[in-house]
């Protein structure tokens, strides 16, 4: 008697259904707006892999899977960086924003193609400090020319436990 979890994109949460049998074809639609076919989504209990942290940063769309498959990549080349090279500083975080599909901001693109020219990395942040503060290093993925969308907030989860 499997509970499947489905998702209302319009409503932003997270249902969970009771199936007297399995059924992985039947998608209800959504109990609370009434209006929309949900998706079905990954139950928690079946995910492999390491807890999420409590205090993770939601803001960014990032799959989490790809995220540590790219860091895993480039461990090994980390940690034969010169670190008196900013040409290789800057080669690492172009291969780890490429993997993980994270686009950078335009004022971290720039530094980031000062220190492929070589310039001194205390030096550009001396330099830019004010403009880079506070500002956060990363946008979300979007079509050039267009402003990316904001995130939006985790999915509320519906306790009520409904019939499929």
């Amino acid at each position: 008697m499997p509970i499947y979890e489905f998702y209302c994109e319009d409503c932003n949460t997270i249902f969970q259904f009771y199936s007297r049998v399995v059924n992985t074809t039947k998608r209800p639609t959504c109990p609370r707006c009434r209006k929309r076919v949900l998706a079905r989504r990954m139950s928690t209990f079946a995910v492999t892999g390491r807890a999420r942290e409590e205090d993770a940063d939601d803001d960014l769309p990032i799959d989490e899977t790809r995220m540590e498959a790219a860091m895993q990549a480039i461990a090994s080349e980390a940690e034969n960086l010169n670190e008196d090279d900013p040409r290789q500083a800057a080669q690492l975080m172009r291969k780890l924003t490429q993997a993980t599909g994270l686009e950078l901001n335009p004022r971290m693109q720039e530094a980031l193609a000062r220190m492929e020219r070589g310039e001194d990395p205390e030096a550009i942040e001396a330099e830019m400090d004010d403009a880079l503060e506070g500002e956060d290093p990363f946008v979300l993925p979007g079509k050039k020319g267009k402003k990316a969308r904001p995130a939006r907030p985790a999915p509320a989860r519906d306790d009520t436990l409904y019939d499929l």
